[in-house]
């Protein structure tokens, strides 16, 4: 046997693995060829990464596409490129920061007041294992941006998204919300030693929560609300972890990110259950009972303050 063959086997079967590995990660791209023409969409955390390519995808169907962002210059810069990709120029950049309840309030003022529908409310814009910072209200970064800034302005839209109907409310999670854990006594990490992954796990968990909490309480209202696992690509979430320094990482993970086929594709389907959480994971009953009005009585104030 050639000497060579062996390692050469081996080598190819790696390969091999990884290319099937970065493809699994990625999730693919979006396979409905429906189109928006003359549907609003709104996507939060829009100039880069998932959320531009979701935006992208929803330019290129002939969508109205509003870019929500924090950081207006490269806001701007995005929804110029996708402008110039796609040659639809009904692609705008909105400011909008999630770490602010006076940015959040402003922002939903404006779409209420100019946009006559909002027919998609894409939910994307996180922070991932950050320091130990607060958002301008006092809230712990993750929690705040990640659920409480977003529960915050689907609420505010909440009568334009039913004027819109049909309509949805798409909140990105993550696979990481299995593993965690809200805890009702210290969700601002104020007792406790900060752990930024269990942080972000408890964020993500309770997006799932209110997922499942706003599908039930809009049933019959023609707006339909789901949670769905974008899969993992290389972007500016990732900054706070070093998940992309390695090698392996850089190969196996998408760039651009190819993983917003799961937006996209529920963007433009009606057929999806409401409060459907498109993962494969299944929230236990405990969860589903008891957690999710008490995260929902936990936050409300927030909508009102």
């Amino acid at each position: 046997m050639n000497r060579y063959l062996v390692p050469a086997s081996l080598l190819g079967t790696a390969v091999g693995g990884a290319v099937l590995l970065r493809d699994y990660v990625a999730g693919g791209t979006c396979p409905s060829k429906a189109t928006i023409q003359g549907k609003t969409v709104i996507v939060t955390g829009a100039n880069t990464g998932i959320g531009k390519q979701t935006a992208l995808e929803l330019a290129r169907r002939g969508g109205n596409i509003i870019l929500a962002c924090r950081d207006m210059e490269k806001c701007e810069a995005a929804a110029k490129d996708i402008r110039g990709e796609t040659l639809n120029h009904r692609v705008n950049a909105r400011h909008l920061d999630l770490a602010s309840l006076k940015s959040i309030r402003e922002f939903a003022a404006k779409i209420i007041e100019e946009e006559e529908r909002v027919h998609v409310l894409v939910n994307n814009a996180a922070v991932m294992r950050c320091p130990h910072w607060t958002t301008e209200d006092g809230f712990e970064m993750q929690l705040g941006v990640n659920y409480l800034g977003h529960f915050l302005l689907t609420n505010l839209l909440l009568d334009k998204l039913k004027a819109s109907a049909p309509s949805r409310v798409i909140n990105l999670s993550s696979l990481a919300h299995i593993a965690g854990h809200i805890d009702f006594d210290d969700l601002n990490w104020e007792k406790r030693k900060y752990d930024t992954k269990a942080a972000y796990c408890q964020s993500k968990l309770a997006l799932v929560l209110f997922t499942k909490e706003l599908s039930r309480r809009l049933q019959g209202t023609g707006v339909t609300v789901n949670a769905l696992h974008p899969g993992v690509a290389r972007t500016e979430l990732g900054r706070h972890t070093g998940m992309h320094k390695s090698a392996f990482s850089s190969f196996t993970l998408a760039w651009p990110p190819t993983d917003c086929m799961l937006p996209t594709w529920v963007s433009l389907t009606q057929s999806i259950d409401s409060n459907a959480h498109l993962s494969g994971h299944s929230l236990s009953d405990t969860i589903r009972n008891e957690a999710l009005p008490a995260l929902w009585l936990s936050v409300s104030p927030v909508q009102l303050t």
